[in-house]
C-alpha cells in the first residue's frame, strides 16, 4: 500500500471538501494507463485500501493498485501555485 504523508493528506482533504458533495464518495487513487496514476472521485468498493486523516475516509485506492504502489509515497512538492501531490520512491 502507498504511504501518505501528513502533507499530501490535508491536500486530499481540503480537494475531498471542496469537489466531493456525495457523503458516499471519496477520492480515488485510478490508473487509467500503465504506467499513469490518476486521482479521481468514487464511490468505496469492496477490496479498496482506504486512506483516513482525523477520523475520515479521504482516498480510496483499488487492491491491484495498492500492490503495484506498495512502498511508494504520495506526497506534497510545494511550487509557486501551491502544494502538488506527487507520488515518489522514499530512497
Amino acid at each position: 500500500m502507498i504511504t501518505v504523508t501528513e502533507g499530501a493528506k490535508k491536500v486530499l482533504r481540503d480537494i475531498l471538501l471542496a469537489k466531493v458533495d456525495n457523503y458516499y464518495a471519496f477520492l480515488r487513487l485510478t490508473s487509467p494507463q500503465e504506467g499513469q496514476v490518476g486521482l479521481g472521485i468514487d464511490i468505496e468498493l469492496p477490496g479498496d485500501k482506504v486512506v483516513e486523516y482525523e477520523g475520515t475516509k479521504l482516498l480510496l485506492v483499488e487492491h491491484n493498485l495498492a500492490e503495484s504502489l506498495e512502498g511508494m509515497m504520495l506526497a506534497t512538492d510545494n511550487t509557486p501555485e501551491g502544494p502538488q501531490l506527487v507520488i515518489v520512491s522514499p530512497s
